[in-house]
């Protein structure tokens, strides 16, 4: 089983800063890897879909990073709590806003698995509770770990991959 920290990493709309949907991903694979104990060990090809459910909006650029190590601090490791919040910030300063939910985003990091850790409540729910149903999660999630399986379901990530209905996707 592929251990470690997958974050799913997702835009659509340009950042505050001027940069491409893709440049932001970009960007945030390079401060995923720079977060202290932390090690940025795989990370996928970039992945372009339409927005679920379908909408006006552009379509995304999509990847997933696979990250080891801890962060700790005073009190001992650094936990999922802990973690989203750190990417919610990496979010915030791309010009994140949070609205309505499946809104157009300049920059969306989501937690898809963290050391094989199975949470229900509260947030961040791990594995991520639809993780599974996405192409645009599990296609990058092959790329970087093409062995993992799913926690709960005890299915391989290529198993879940061919139980997808068709989703348009392309590589870049």
């Amino acid at each position: 089983m592929g251990q470690g920290i997958f974050v799913g990493i997702g835009a659509n709309l340009p950042s505050i800063h001027g940069l491409s949907p893709l440049e932001t991903a970009r960007d945030a694979a390079i401060t995923l890897d720079c977060l202290p104990g932390f090690r940025l060990v795989g990370l996928s090809r970039w992945y372009q879909s339409a927005p679920i459910p379908p909408s006006g909006q552009p379509d995304y650029i999509n990847g997933v990073a696979h990250l080891r190590g801890r962060i700790l601090h005073l009190h001992g490791e650094i936990g999922p709590v802990e973690f989203l919040r750190i990417l919610q910030r990496i979010e915030l300063k791309a010009g994140r806003e949070r609205g309505a939910a499946n809104a157009a985003r300049t920059l969306d990091l989501d937690i898809v698995a963290m050391d094989g850790l199975v949470r229900i409540a509260p947030d961040p729910v791990l594995p991520h509770p639809r993780a599974h149903l996405r192409a645009f999660v599990l296609l990058p999630l092959a790329d970087v770990a093409p062995d993992w399986v799913h926690p709960v379901s005890g299915q391989g990530v290529r198993e879940l991959i061919a139980a997808l209905p068709e989703q348009t996707i392309r590589v870049l």
